[in-house]
């Protein structure tokens, strides 16, 4: 993708699809909620995120997430 809207617009798209699995709809849904929270949180950013971006997004304080400086 080259946005996170293009990428919330597929994930739409998709998510209408009558021939995706019930987990692939379960992902999708999940992700969708990530992309519209992180866009949200950052209106300014319209790359498409990564999923350690979206997930650290939602948990600053994991260790996956911590940045150090020397």
């Amino acid at each position: 993708m080259e946005n996170i809207n293009q990428h919330i617009d597929q994930n739409i798209k998709k998510i209408g699809d009558s021939q995706i699995s019930p987990q692939s709809k379960r992902h999708l849904i999940d992700e969708l909620e990530s992309l519209e929270a992180y866009k949200q949180n950052h209106p300014e950013d319209t790359h498409d995120p990564t999923s350690l971006e979206l997930y650290c997004d939602q948990n600053p304080s994991a260790l996956e997430c911590k940045i150090y400086e020397d």
